[in-house]
Protein backbone atom coordinates (compact mmCIF):
# COMPACT_ATOMS: atom_id res chain seq x y z
CA UNK A 1 0.00 0.00 0.00
CA UNK A 2 1.72 3.14 -1.26
CA UNK A 3 0.94 6.87 -1.09
CA UNK A 4 2.70 9.40 -3.32
CA UNK A 5 2.41 13.18 -3.00
CA UNK A 6 2.99 15.53 -5.90
CA UNK A 7 1.82 12.76 -8.20
CA UNK A 8 -0.13 14.66 -10.86
CA UNK A 9 2.80 14.41 -13.25
CA UNK A 10 6.52 14.01 -13.68
CA UNK A 11 8.37 11.96 -11.07
CA UNK A 12 5.31 11.28 -8.92
CA UNK A 13 3.20 9.91 -11.74
CA UNK A 14 6.06 7.73 -13.00
CA UNK A 15 6.56 6.33 -9.50
CA UNK A 16 2.85 5.55 -9.24
CA UNK A 17 2.97 3.52 -12.46
CA UNK A 18 6.08 1.61 -11.41
CA UNK A 19 4.65 0.81 -7.97
CA UNK A 20 1.46 -0.39 -9.67
CA UNK A 21 3.54 -2.52 -12.04
CA UNK A 22 5.22 -4.06 -8.99
CA UNK A 23 1.83 -5.06 -7.59
CA UNK A 24 1.19 -2.25 -5.11
CA UNK A 25 -2.07 -0.47 -4.50
CA UNK A 26 -1.48 3.26 -4.81
CA UNK A 27 -3.03 6.53 -3.67
CA UNK A 28 -1.79 9.46 -5.71
CA UNK A 29 -2.10 12.94 -4.27
CA UNK A 30 -1.56 16.49 -5.45
CA UNK A 31 -2.83 20.01 -4.77
CA UNK A 32 -4.04 20.28 -8.40
CA UNK A 33 -7.20 18.16 -8.49
CA UNK A 34 -7.89 18.30 -12.23
CA UNK A 35 -4.31 17.33 -13.10
CA UNK A 36 -4.45 14.61 -10.46
CA UNK A 37 -7.61 13.12 -11.94
CA UNK A 38 -6.04 13.16 -15.41
CA UNK A 39 -3.00 11.36 -14.01
CA UNK A 40 -5.23 8.72 -12.43
CA UNK A 41 -6.95 8.09 -15.76
CA UNK A 42 -3.60 7.76 -17.53
CA UNK A 43 -2.24 5.11 -15.18
CA UNK A 44 -2.42 1.48 -16.26
CA UNK A 45 -3.97 -0.41 -13.37
CA UNK A 46 -7.04 -2.14 -12.07
CA UNK A 47 -9.63 0.38 -10.91
CA UNK A 48 -9.45 -0.87 -7.34
CA UNK A 49 -5.66 -0.41 -7.23
CA UNK A 50 -5.31 3.35 -7.72
CA UNK A 51 -7.12 6.29 -6.13
CA UNK A 52 -6.70 10.07 -6.28
CA UNK A 53 -6.88 12.23 -3.13
CA UNK A 54 -6.31 15.98 -3.21
CA UNK A 55 -3.90 17.38 -0.61
CA UNK A 56 -2.03 20.61 0.10
CA UNK A 57 1.02 19.30 1.94
CA UNK A 58 1.70 22.68 3.55
CA UNK A 59 -1.40 22.09 5.69
CA UNK A 60 -0.94 19.60 8.52
CA UNK A 61 -4.64 18.73 8.72
CA UNK A 62 -4.74 17.85 5.02
CA UNK A 63 -1.72 15.57 5.38
CA UNK A 64 -3.42 13.78 8.26
CA UNK A 65 -6.62 13.48 6.22
CA UNK A 66 -4.68 12.07 3.25
CA UNK A 67 -3.21 9.30 5.40
CA UNK A 68 -6.51 8.51 7.12
CA UNK A 69 -8.41 8.35 3.82
CA UNK A 70 -5.67 6.17 2.31
CA UNK A 71 -5.95 3.75 5.23
CA UNK A 72 -9.70 3.54 4.67
CA UNK A 73 -9.22 2.86 0.96
CA UNK A 74 -6.59 0.19 1.62
CA UNK A 75 -8.31 -1.23 4.65
CA UNK A 76 -4.85 -1.40 6.19
CA UNK A 77 -1.93 0.78 7.31
CA UNK A 78 0.51 2.21 4.80
CA UNK A 79 3.61 0.30 3.70
CA UNK A 80 5.19 2.99 1.52
CA UNK A 81 4.96 6.77 1.55
CA UNK A 82 6.84 8.88 -1.00
CA UNK A 83 7.19 12.53 0.03
CA UNK A 84 7.51 13.93 -3.47
CA UNK A 85 5.54 17.20 -3.58
CA UNK A 86 7.88 20.11 -4.19
CA UNK A 87 8.11 23.64 -5.49
CA UNK A 88 10.91 24.96 -7.73
CA UNK A 89 12.61 28.30 -7.41
CA UNK A 90 15.49 29.84 -9.32
CA UNK A 91 17.02 33.28 -9.09
CA UNK A 92 19.26 35.48 -6.98
CA UNK A 93 18.39 35.67 -3.31
CA UNK A 94 18.69 39.46 -3.36
CA UNK A 95 15.91 39.59 -5.96
CA UNK A 96 13.61 36.97 -4.44
CA UNK A 97 10.22 38.10 -3.21
CA UNK A 98 9.15 37.23 0.32
CA UNK A 99 6.14 35.24 -0.87
CA UNK A 100 8.26 33.19 -3.27
CA UNK A 101 10.60 32.25 -0.43
CA UNK A 102 7.74 31.37 1.89
CA UNK A 103 6.05 29.25 -0.79
CA UNK A 104 9.21 27.19 -1.36
CA UNK A 105 9.76 26.63 2.37
CA UNK A 106 6.07 25.91 3.00
CA UNK A 107 6.01 23.09 0.43
CA UNK A 108 9.55 21.70 0.36
CA UNK A 109 10.35 21.92 4.08
CA UNK A 110 7.18 22.31 6.12
CA UNK A 111 5.23 20.14 3.68
CA UNK A 112 7.82 17.38 3.89
CA UNK A 113 7.73 17.48 7.68
CA UNK A 114 3.92 17.43 7.85
CA UNK A 115 3.77 14.62 5.27
CA UNK A 116 6.30 12.52 7.17
CA UNK A 117 4.62 13.17 10.50
CA UNK A 118 1.25 11.96 9.22
CA UNK A 119 2.72 9.04 7.29
CA UNK A 120 4.81 7.70 10.15
CA UNK A 121 1.78 7.33 12.41
CA UNK A 122 0.50 4.78 9.89
CA UNK A 123 3.79 3.30 8.67
CA UNK A 124 4.74 2.08 12.15
CA UNK A 125 1.77 -0.30 11.83
CA UNK A 126 2.65 -1.43 8.30
CA UNK A 127 4.22 -4.76 7.38
CA UNK A 128 7.30 -3.45 5.55
CA UNK A 129 7.33 0.30 6.23
CA UNK A 130 9.38 2.52 3.94
CA UNK A 131 9.38 6.33 4.00
CA UNK A 132 10.94 7.89 0.90
CA UNK A 133 11.76 11.51 0.13
CA UNK A 134 12.43 13.21 -3.18
CA UNK A 135 15.53 15.28 -2.63
CA UNK A 136 17.73 16.86 -5.26
CA UNK A 137 21.34 17.26 -6.26
CA UNK A 138 20.85 20.48 -4.27
CA UNK A 139 20.33 18.31 -1.18
CA UNK A 140 24.06 17.60 -1.16
CA UNK A 141 25.71 20.53 -2.94
CA UNK A 142 25.27 24.22 -3.60
CA UNK A 143 24.53 26.07 -6.80
CA UNK A 144 24.38 29.73 -7.77
CA UNK A 145 20.89 31.12 -8.39
CA UNK A 146 19.40 28.25 -6.37
CA UNK A 147 20.01 29.33 -2.77
CA UNK A 148 16.39 29.18 -1.58
CA UNK A 149 15.74 25.85 -3.29
CA UNK A 150 19.08 24.47 -2.08
CA UNK A 151 18.28 25.40 1.51
CA UNK A 152 14.92 23.63 1.25
CA UNK A 153 16.43 20.46 -0.23
CA UNK A 154 19.26 20.38 2.32
CA UNK A 155 16.46 20.24 4.89
CA UNK A 156 15.11 17.13 3.19
CA UNK A 157 18.52 15.45 3.48
CA UNK A 158 18.53 16.29 7.18
CA UNK A 159 15.10 14.74 7.62
CA UNK A 160 16.24 11.51 5.97
CA UNK A 161 19.29 11.19 8.22
CA UNK A 162 17.51 12.05 11.46
CA UNK A 163 14.31 10.10 10.86
CA UNK A 164 16.28 6.99 9.89
CA UNK A 165 17.82 7.03 13.38
CA UNK A 166 14.55 7.99 15.06
CA UNK A 167 12.36 5.41 13.33
CA UNK A 168 14.78 2.52 12.83
CA UNK A 169 13.96 0.95 16.21
CA UNK A 170 10.32 0.81 15.08
CA UNK A 171 11.23 -0.93 11.83
CA UNK A 172 10.68 2.02 9.50
CA UNK A 173 13.32 2.54 6.82
CA UNK A 174 13.85 6.14 5.66
CA UNK A 175 15.69 7.05 2.46
CA UNK A 176 15.88 9.84 -0.08
CA UNK A 177 16.55 10.02 -3.79
CA UNK A 178 18.54 13.04 -4.95
CA UNK A 179 18.31 13.22 -8.72
CA UNK A 180 20.20 15.54 -10.97
CA UNK A 181 18.20 17.28 -13.68
CA UNK A 182 15.20 15.35 -14.97
CA UNK A 183 13.15 16.69 -17.88
CA UNK A 184 9.85 17.43 -16.17
CA UNK A 185 7.43 20.39 -16.12
CA UNK A 186 9.10 21.21 -12.76
CA UNK A 187 12.49 21.66 -14.46
CA UNK A 188 11.04 23.59 -17.37
CA UNK A 189 9.36 25.98 -14.94
CA UNK A 190 12.69 26.52 -13.18
CA UNK A 191 14.40 27.26 -16.50
CA UNK A 192 11.70 29.73 -17.45
CA UNK A 193 12.10 31.59 -14.15
CA UNK A 194 15.69 32.49 -14.99
CA UNK A 195 15.21 32.96 -18.73
CA UNK A 196 16.98 29.80 -19.94
CA UNK A 197 15.83 28.59 -23.36
CA UNK A 198 14.53 25.11 -22.58
CA UNK A 199 15.92 22.92 -25.35
CA UNK A 200 19.38 24.47 -25.28
CA UNK A 201 19.36 24.28 -21.50
CA UNK A 202 18.53 20.58 -21.57
CA UNK A 203 21.27 19.88 -24.11
CA UNK A 204 23.84 21.81 -22.11
CA UNK A 205 22.83 19.98 -18.94
CA UNK A 206 23.13 16.58 -20.65
CA UNK A 207 26.58 17.45 -21.97
CA UNK A 208 27.73 18.29 -18.44
CA UNK A 209 26.65 14.94 -16.95
CA UNK A 210 29.11 12.00 -16.83
CA UNK A 211 26.89 9.69 -18.90
CA UNK A 212 25.94 12.43 -21.35
CA UNK A 213 22.19 12.08 -20.92
CA UNK A 214 19.51 13.41 -18.59
CA UNK A 215 17.88 10.72 -16.42
CA UNK A 216 14.20 10.03 -17.00
CA UNK A 217 11.33 9.88 -14.54
CA UNK A 218 11.37 6.10 -15.06
CA UNK A 219 14.97 6.00 -13.84
CA UNK A 220 13.91 7.71 -10.64
CA UNK A 221 10.88 5.46 -10.23
CA UNK A 222 12.95 2.30 -10.54
CA UNK A 223 15.19 3.56 -7.72
CA UNK A 224 12.11 4.26 -5.59
CA UNK A 225 10.72 0.76 -6.15
CA UNK A 226 14.08 -0.74 -5.21
CA UNK A 227 14.34 1.30 -1.99
CA UNK A 228 10.80 0.30 -0.99
CA UNK A 229 11.40 -3.38 -1.71
CA UNK A 230 12.84 -6.25 0.32
CA UNK A 231 15.97 -5.99 -1.83
CA UNK A 232 16.79 -2.86 0.20
CA UNK A 233 15.74 -4.30 3.58
CA UNK A 234 19.01 -3.16 5.22
CA UNK A 235 19.21 0.25 3.52
CA UNK A 236 18.21 3.26 5.60
CA UNK A 237 19.42 6.80 6.17
CA UNK A 238 20.76 7.15 2.63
Amino acid sequence: NAVITGAAGGIGRACAQHFLNAGARVVISDINLSALQQAQQSLTAREDHVWAVQCDVSQSAQCEALVQQSERLFGAPLDIFLVNAGRPFSGALTQAQEQDIRDVIDVNVTGSIFSAQAALRSLVRGKTPSLLFTGSLQSVMGRAQRSVYTASKHAVAGLVKSLALEMGPQGVRVNGIAPTLIDTPFLRQAYAQVGIEIESGLKRAADELPLGHIPTTDDFAQAAVFLASSAARSVTGH
